[in-house]
């Protein structure tokens, strides 16, 4: 898969992209605002193993975001099955050396897109935690509306959180 997003790129992971993988990824700052199945620190071993895992899945839900060649951080979903099966959860990062650049506002409004097409979804949402106000401002710029504030809903570095839920529609 490829989209050109003009100031970006999203493509499918590759081998190769190890090393930036683990040189972008490896940022405190980054973790904060992630899951906690994304790790800290974020070694080179780390990074095979993610590209090992994602390459040749189908479907394919995950990618890189790139500028020029260099994979300078992720985008994906998470498709549900049964009664949400028509809905899915994305999510993205992004190197702290891009950020402010409107690189992931971006390839989300692209990657958005592209889900809806590929996929039979009515519905994609993001649940980013409501101090990561950067990200907040990112959903909003592609067009994502927000739904609610989930109360003490997660735990994030021994920290009760609460998150914000923003959606759009197809």
């Amino acid at each position: 898969m490829f989209i050109d997003c003009d100031i970006c790129q999203i493509r499918s992971w590759q081998p190769g992209d190890e090393p930036m993988l683990s040189y972008h990824a490896n940022n405190r700052g980054i973790w904060l605002n992630l899951r906690d199945g994304f790790p800290h620190p974020y070694t080179p071993a780390d990074a095979h193993q993610w590209i090992e895992s994602v390459t040749g899945v189908t479907p394919e839900t995950t990618f890189a975001i790139t500028v020029g060649s260099e994979a300078i951080g992720g985008i994906g979903l998470i498709l549900h099955d049964d009664i949400e099966r028509c809905s899915a959860e994305v999510g993205y990062w992004l190197g702290q050396a891009y950020w402010g650049r409107g690189i992931v506002t971006a390839a989300l409004t692209a990657f958005t897109q592209y889900a809806f097409k590929t996929f039979d979804l009515t519905r994609l949402y993001a649940v980013p935690f409501l101090r990561n106000t950067a990200s907040l401002a990112v959903l909003e710029k592609a067009g994502y509306q927000r739904e609610g504030i989930m109360r003490r809903s997660a735990i994030k570095d021994g920290q009760v959180e609460d998150q914000a839920l923003y959606a759009t529609l197809a």
